[in-house]
């Protein structure tokens, strides 16, 4: 099963400094029939203006991840890690028993990042903190993946069976994403379009896929992001 999701019937929030989609109802968007998929909990697509961002506050019991699309995001947090990433680079933090932190754009652009949140294995971890600048190509034209589950492979790793994967695809080139039985997937079409199990995807739409394995060959240059997990 795929079922697309289009950007422009997501939740949506302007605040001036800061103008959201929401993949998941999250703030002043609720929809009891879209509150996750699997352990997936939030995916908003965040646009801060320069100069501004989230002052400090609290976080408990969730895996969050940030992947920086466009301008810059300095992180601090009362763990004492302050960072500042760029395009195509990731922080974690897994808030666990209780952290606070805030994310500002020190840049003289707007920023453009992906906050996903990840339902924990359990309560109470230890927490966290961890970035990874990835090389831009290490995506092009293939699969990189930048979050694994406790047990996988990449350098960021979080306490939840979900991987996340992303790519960058020229004009009409073709790559294909595996869905496994039990497995399930959800992708975010972050820049460019595409056309996925024929499906066609604009930039921000989203994309469910439970069982069923993807073909996507890219309409323009597309800059695409999975998260697969258990079902």
């Amino acid at each position: 099963m795929v079922r697309r999701i289009d950007h422009n019937k997501m939740g949506k929030s302007k605040k001036g400094w800061l103008n959201s989609i929401f993949h998941f109802s999250f703030a002043e968007y609720y929809n009891p029939d879209n509150i996750h998929f699997g352990t997936l909990r939030v995916i908003n697509d965040d646009l801060v203006e320069a100069g501004t961002g989230f002052e400090t506050h609290p976080h408990q019991n969730m895996e969050i991840v940030s992947y920086v699309v466009d301008g810059e995001l300095t992180h601090g947090d009362s763990m004492g890690n302050k960072n500042t990433l760029k395009r195509g680079e990731v922080q974690y933090m897994s808030a666990g028993t209780g952290v606070y932190h805030s994310e500002f754009n020190l840049g003289d652009k707007t920023a453009r990042f992906l906050q996903i949140w990840i339902m924990p294995d359990k309560a109470g971890h230890t927490p966290n903190y961890g970035d990874y600048k990835f090389a831009w190509e290490d995506r092009e034209s293939r699969w990189l993946q930048i979050v694994a589950g406790s047990k996988g492979e990449a350098p960021i790793k979080i306490h939840q069976d979900a991987n996340l994967y992303v790519t960058e695809l020229k004009p009409n080139e073709e790559i294909d994403f595996e869905v496994g039985f039990g497995r399930q997937a959800y992708l975010v079409q972050i820049e460019g379009s595409s056309i996925i199990n024929d499906e066609e995807m604009s930039s921000k739409d989203g994309l469910e896929a439970a069982e069923e394995s993807l073909h996507i060959k890219a309409l323009e240059k597309s800059h695409i992001l999975v998260i697969e997990m258990k079902k």
